[in-house]
């Protein structure tokens, strides 16, 4: 019982470690996502419209790949709740639990780049003490990033544009034009666009904050 318990706590201090570098990673993505913006709006200001979209898009990468990290932190959350669960039977029944919630969120994270490693060789020693019933392998993502990001809707992109251009760029799709519009035509319009993407980006700092707790 007592190697089991010294298990169990090791496997918990992995599980944290392996939070706090999807954390930096996290900041890591900031950064570049703050340096890309900050060029997306000097572009802007030179009325480049074609590298305004380009960056547009790494926005939007970065975006992505923040809410997976998030997703991914939701799952190691979930596996550390439940091995204070089994730290808890363990001291009551001397045995641990098969899970099921364990072994999804497993099978969820086999598949992060930055904890799949590690994953995998908690995956095999939970299935020797039983936690897990079967071996988790990791498979390759049927699209690459690029692809998707290829594939994204012109509207995503536009949104963006508003955002960070103060409605300069980004128009709907129908209505954008090669050039950037004269100082304040459309002064109102750009303005209710930038509140209705405040209010987007708010819902979304709701939604990540919610995969966080």
């Amino acid at each position: 019982m007592l190697m089991m318990l010294t298990l169990v706590n090791e496997w918990s201090h992995k599980i944290r470690k392996e939070g706090y570098q999807l954390d930096r990673q996290i900041r890591a993505i900031q950064r570049e996502e703050d340096k890309v913006k900050r060029s997306l709006k000097e572009a802007a200001k030179k009325g480049d419209k074609g590298v305004c979209t380009i960056l547009a898009k790494e926005v939007i990468r970065a975006r992505k790949a923040i809410t997976k990290i998030h997703t991914s932190k939701a799952h190691l959350n979930s596996i550390q709740l439940q091995m204070k669960n089994q730290l808890a039977t363990l001291r009551v029944a001397g045995s641990l639990q098969k899970s099921t919630e364990v072994m999804q969120a497993m099978q969820s994270l086999v598949h992060v780049p930055e904890v799949a490693a590690t994953m995998r060789d908690l995956s095999r020693e939970m299935m020797r003490a039983g936690i897990i019933e079967e071996m988790l392998e990791e498979t390759m993502d049927t699209l690459e990033d690029q692809d998707e990001l290829e594939e994204e809707a012109q509207e995503e992109v536009d949104k963006v544009l508003w955002e960070l251009t103060a409605g300069q760029l980004g128009q709907a799709p129908a209505a954008v034009t090669d050039s950037l519009p004269a100082p304040g035509v459309s002064e109102a319009a750009g303005a209710s666009a930038v509140l209705e993407d405040e209010e987007e980006l708010e819902d979304m700092q709701t939604r990540l904050q919610a995969l966080r707790s």
